[in-house]
């Protein structure tokens, strides 16, 4: 953010935009899958990277930080880690990564309701947070709320497309603190 802030005086939306998703956010993101936090004060801080970022564009210095998210279209960085959480579980689901490799990291639920959909994950018991909190086990109710139209595409792109239009309206894509399920 130092580099975008001393490299450019003056800076428009479009601009910065450009800039944060290829400057500051990768470093953000990066292996969110295996690090994602879940104590509160671990989320405001990475999310204060951003709400700082957001500010250096003066044209939304007196919007709240969910107001300029939204006239960036920027959502939080919460929201796109859980996003790149379902994608991971799509990937591994529909044989995308070796098999062998990704044998017994989740398991298919064997009861079948009629609610949801047929890719349910199987809920293990979890004690501790450490593993509470570890990816095989915060993303299976999440993954089981979805339904069958966004589990049942056949491609990543065609996942990706259909979790972006089932979550468009969700409060937690500009707000960080609102909570998913």
């Amino acid at each position: 953010m130092g580099l975008i802030r001393r490299t450019y005086t003056f800076l428009d939306e479009q601009c910065f935009k450009l800039l944060f998703q290829a400057l500051v956010r990768p470093h953000l993101e990066y292996a969110a899958a295996v690090w994602s936090p879940h104590y509160q004060r671990d989320i405001d801080a990475i999310e204060n990277v951003q709400r700082r970022a957001t500010k250096l564009i003066p044209s939304l210095k007196g919007l709240t930080y969910t107001e300029r998210l939204k006239k960036l279209k920027l959502p939080t960085l919460k929201y796109r880690r859980l996003r790149g959480d379902m994608i991971e579980v799509f990937k591994i689901v529909s044989g995308v990564y070796d098999r062998g490799v990704t044998e017994g990291f989740l398991k298919f639920s064997s009861i079948t309701h009629t609610r949801g959909h047929s890719r349910k994950l199987l809920k293990e018991f979890c004690r501790l947070n450490i593993r509470k909190f570890s990816f095989v086990c915060r993303v299976v109710d999440i993954w089981n709320s979805l339904p069958e139209s966004v589990v049942s595409a056949t491609t990543v792109l065609q996942f990706e497309k259909a979790l972006d239009r089932f979550w468009a309206g969700h409060e937690m894509l500009y707000n960080y603190k609102a909570d998913f399920l």
